[in-house]
C-alpha cells in the first residue's frame, strides 16, 4: 500500500498543531534537559523583586515563543538537509528554553504573554520568508537574531534580582545555548546582514519586549 503523500493542507495544519503545542501544551516527555534552576533552593522574593522577576521572565517566554516560530518557519522553506536539521534542532531547544521560562513563571505567580499566539504566527511567516531569500540570508538571519537574543539576555541577567538564583541559571543556560546557535551559523557560511535589516530586528525586537512586558 502505497503511503499518502502529504499536501499543503496537511503541513499548514502540522505547523497550526506546532503552534498550538508551543503555547498551551506540555513538550513530549524525554524532550527537555532538565531546568537549569532544579537543583537550586526556592527563595522566598520580596513582592516588588518577584514582580520584576515575573515581567522579565514574561519577556523571555514570549521571545521563545518567537524563536521557535521563526525557526520553523526557515526550516519550512530552506532546501539544504544540513540547514533544515540544524533549524530544527535550534527549534527544539527554544522548546526547552519555553519549557524552563514558563515553569518559572508558574512559580513566580506571573502569566505568559496574552499576545503570544499573534507573535508566533508572525514570526513563523517572517522566518519562512527568510527561507526563501537563500541559504547564507537565511543563516545569517538566524545568526543575526541569535546575537540579538544573547544581548537581549544578557541585560536580562544585569536586571534580574541578585537573590533570584532560579532565574538566573535559566537565564543564563539559555544564553550559552543562543549564542551556540550563532556560532554555528556563521561556521555553515551565514552571510552578514545589512545594517537597515539589523535596525529592523532591533526595532521589532523592541516593541515585542515592551508589549509583552506589559500584556
Amino acid at each position: 500500500m502505497r503511503a499518502r503523500r502529504s499536501t499543503v493542507p496537511d503541513r499548514l495544519i502540522g505547523r497550526f498543531d506546532t503552534l498550538l503545542r508551543a503555547i498551551f501544551a506540555p513538550p513530549p516527555n524525554g524532550l527537555i534537559r532538565p531546568s537549569p534552576a532544579a537543583d537550586l533552593p526556592h527563595v522566598e522574593l520580596e513582592s516588588s523583586a518577584r514582580a520584576i522577576s515575573g515581567q522579565l521572565m514574561r519577556v523571555n517566554h514570549t521571545g521563545e515563543v518567537c524563536a521557535q516560530a521563526l525557526y520553523r518557519g526557515q526550516a519550512w522553506t530552506a532546501h539544504p538537509p544540513e540547514h533544515q536539521a540544524l533549524l530544527r534542532r535550534a527549534a527544539t531547544e527554544e522548546v526547552e528554553h519555553l519549557t524552563w521560562c514558563k515553569e518559572r513563571l508558574e512559580e513566580l505567580g506571573a502569566h505568559p504573554s496574552y499576545l503570544n499566539p499573534a507573535w508566533y504566527a508572525g514570526a513563523f511567516a517572517l522566518g519562512a520568508a527568510f527561507g526563501k531569500c537563500g541559504d547564507r540570508w537565511n543563516l545569517g538571519f538566524l545568526a543575526e537574531t541569535e546575537r540579538q537574543v544573547v544581548a537581549h539576555l544578557e541585560n536580562h541577567l544585569e536586571h534580574l534580582p541578585s537573590d533570584d538564583l532560579r532565574s538566573r541559571a535559566i537565564v543564563a543556560q539559555m544564553c550559552r545555548d543562543e549564542a551556540q546557535h550563532a556560532a554555528t551559523a556563521v561556521r555553515l557560511g551565514a552571510v552578514d546582514l545589512p545594517h537597515w535589516i539589523r535596525w529592523l530586528m532591533r526595532l521589532q525586537a523592541k516593541i515585542m519586549t515592551r508589549t509583552a512586558a506589559l500584556i
